[in-house]
């Protein structure tokens, strides 16, 4: 795993919206006025102040009529970015053998899709989550990381160091104080790794793209000298370990973490890719996850088709 040092206004009652409004006007009587005023009230829900106007009747006997105008917006249709997304993976070849996932999270609009649900080893990218633990138990005892806990977290995200990556581990607790770490996160579908075995932590797209909004999120568990300085680290990563989500990017407009595992047993890859990246001035949050690839090099190939698909199926609808 990772051995390589790699770098109120006011409405207008005379203006209806005739494609998204519709307006029901009920008469009530309310009892004679001197002027025999007829009253009107537009009333939108979710929308405009009510607003009453009057206008002169001819003297009646009969009772002054209040009509109510209610106004109620015709929802548009929503956009099925979970379909969007599935269309635009068939564009994503994925070689026999092979297995992708990926979630994506636009930050402006908060609106998220994904595609699969099945659990991956997360090799490094567990590392994020390590080190965002280690923040909240740091903030929970109300310290800083100390000069030594600095140096282990930066060689472990910024060169994806392993050494360094196992003393963390065991500084929260291993497993059970990633879990721990987890639950305040909002991950419901990740188990860490036996014993000192970190890299075999099982995760999916979807809790990534959590774990992430932990990390460049303001509604986060992280307070916000943890999640810069952390977001520091993604976007420092050494030059050789530059691929993935950031390939979706425009330019270096990117954070991200990495991770390349050989598996023993059968000598397939697992890739996978989280992070932050910028588009034409829109910012996204994707994790795109893969395994059984037949070299380290087509599993990096399909993490970045994979991140650039999911992408482009919002960049379709951004203007819509």
């Amino acid at each position: 795993m990772d051995r390589h040092r790699a770098r109120g206004r006011r409405a207008r009652p005379s203006r209806r919206k005739p494609l998204l409004y519709t307006a029901v006007a009920s008469a009530v009587l309310v009892g004679a006025t001197a002027a025999g005023t007829v009253y009107m009230k537009a009333q939108a829900h979710d929308g405009p102040a009510v607003v009453s106007s009057a206008a002169s009747a001819s003297p009646s006997s009969s009772p002054a009529v209040r009509e109510e105008a209610s106004v109620e917006p015709v929802a548009e249709p929503s956009v099925d970015r979970d379909a969007l997304l599935a269309k635009a993976m068939k564009s994503v070849t994925v070689a026999e053998g092979a297995k992708t996932s990926v979630a994506v999270l636009d930050v402006d609009s908060g609106e998220s899709a994904a595609y699969g649900d099945a659990a991956f080893d997360t090799a490094s990218i567990v590392k994020v989550n390590i080190l965002a633990a280690l923040l909240l138990q740091a903030q929970d005892a109300d310290r800083h990381l100390t000069a030594q806990e600095k140096t282990y977290a930066t060689a472990m995200i910024e060169n994806s160091d392993n050494a360094s990556a196992t003393t963390l581990w065991k500084a929260i607790g291993r497993a059970d104080g990633l879990g721990s770490a987890n639950k305040r996160f909002g991950l419901t579908d990740t188990q860490g790794g036996d014993g000192e075995l970190w890299g075999l932590t099982q995760t999916t797209a979807s809790d990534q793209l959590a774990l992430l909004s932990q990390v460049f999120g303001d509604d986060s568990e992280l307070s916000e000298t943890s999640r810069s300085y952390l977001q520091g680290l993604m976007g420092e990563i050494e030059t050789d370990q530059q691929w993935g989500v950031s390939a979706a990017a425009d330019g270096s407009q990117w954070a991200l973490k990495n991770g390349w595992l050989a598996r023993s047993t059968t000598g397939l890859w697992d890739i996978n890719s989280i992070g932050r990246v910028s588009v034409d001035g829109h910012d996204y949050l994707v994790a795109a996850l893969s395994n059984g690839n037949s070299t380290q090099a087509k599993g990096i190939s399909l993490v970045e088709a994979v991140s650039k698909a999911a992408l482009t199926a919002f960049q379709d609808t951004a203007e819509d």
